[in-house]
């Protein structure tokens, strides 16, 4: 297989509807051995022909600080992404105009202060906080920061969730679907945040999982029904490109071209939003995390071709008007000044 940047210029496509608006509403910037990412990656991927308008950073433990008290060391995520997305200011798209931090939930009550700092280096832009829980007992998959099983119960990690309230900050999760149970249960004792669920809920088919697939099917679909019913709830539908989904695309002599993706990703995509409706439900790119899977215009071409079905104002929510009320960003994707 040649290298990835290789292999995903195989398939090359225009962009379709080009004029449409979007908001990447779930993306990182790191430098990681052999795998950068940082701000002119990204607007190579953003210049694919899509008409992207902003996007979301999400924290993926990156130049965290590296001296000074551990919990306040994920500040340093957020000092960077404001110093990285500088030179974009005043350009065609706003990216990063909303941060999700890292705080560690875990800390209880004494979050305060790391949510407080994360505010202040965040130049207004902080708008939630992450603290990836991802853990399942299957050997050979892994856990998101060497997280103990049974987060979402523990009641320290509870308190600082019940933090997050008070500085209007919304919680993304980064869970697998096993764990969605216990996720219920959290978004129910705290109707007033905002709970958005990562990568349609990280359905799982590595390990044993690979061998109980419609078992899984089923406990995801079980778990994302109970979700839905509780308001403060939204979806990212995306991810599905990564490890966890383990649905074959890096092992594949040519990546995707838009028509496959979507029919690769139709059972999952298709049931999210179905089950929380357009306007709870906002697509995301995950780069590049997915793009070991596709190219970033096949990506969103395939997520047109998907949303295809959907009235012109719910194709607006999940592409734009989604991400916008969750993370208080422009509520015109295209206002005058920035275009």
């Amino acid at each position: 297989m040649p290298n990835p940047a290789e292999w995903l210029s195989l398939v090359r496509e225009p962009a379709l509807e080009p004029a449409l608006p979007i908001c990447d509403p779930h993306h990182h910037l790191w430098e990681r051995p052999g795998d950068p990412y940082r701000l002119a990656d990204l607007q190579a991927d953003l210049a694919s022909g899509h008409n992207i308008v902003s996007t979301v950073f999400i924290e993926c433990n990156a130049f965290n600080r590296t001296s000074g008290p551990e919990a306040l060391r994920p500040v340093g995520e957020t000092e960077f992404v404001v110093r990285e997305t500088a030179p974009a200011a005043g350009g065609p798209v706003r990216v990063a105009e909303a941060i999700v931090a890292h705080a560690n939930l875990a800390l209880g009550a004494a979050v305060d202060e790391v949510l407080e700092a994360h505010l202040a280096a965040g130049q207004g832009r902080v708008r939630g906080i992450r603290h990836g829980v991802a853990w399942d007992v299957s050997p050979g998959i892994a856990s998101y920061r060497n997280q103990p099983p049974g987060r979402y119960l523990d009641p320290r990690y509870r308190e600082g969730v019940s933090r997050l309230k008070k500085y209007g900050l919304s919680l993304d999760t980064w869970q697998y679907h096993p764990q969605l149970a216990e996720l219920v249960l959290l978004a129910r004792d705290n109707p007033d945040t905002t709970i958005i669920i990562d990568h349609c809920g990280a359905p799982l088919a590595l390990g044993p999982w690979a061998d109980w697939r419609e078992q899984a099917t089923w406990q995801w679909r079980g778990a994302l029904q109970r979700l839905a019913e509780l308001p403060n709830t939204v979806v990212k539908v995306g991810g599905l490109g990564q490890p966890n989904a383990n649905l074959g695309m890096p092992q594949r002599p040519t990546p995707p071209n838009s028509q496959e993706l979507a029919a690769i990703l139709e059972p999952w995509v298709r049931y999210v939003i179905d089950t929380f409706g357009p306007a709870r439900c906002m697509f995301e790119s995950n780069f590049p995390v997915d793009k070991m899977s596709f190219s970033y215009g096949v990506m969103w071409n395939a997520f047109k071709r998907l949303s295809a079905c959907y009235s012109p104002s719910e194709r607006a929510d999940l592409f734009y008007g989604t991400a916008a009320r969750v993370y208080r960003l422009c509520a015109d994707p295209c206002p005058s000044a920035d275009r």
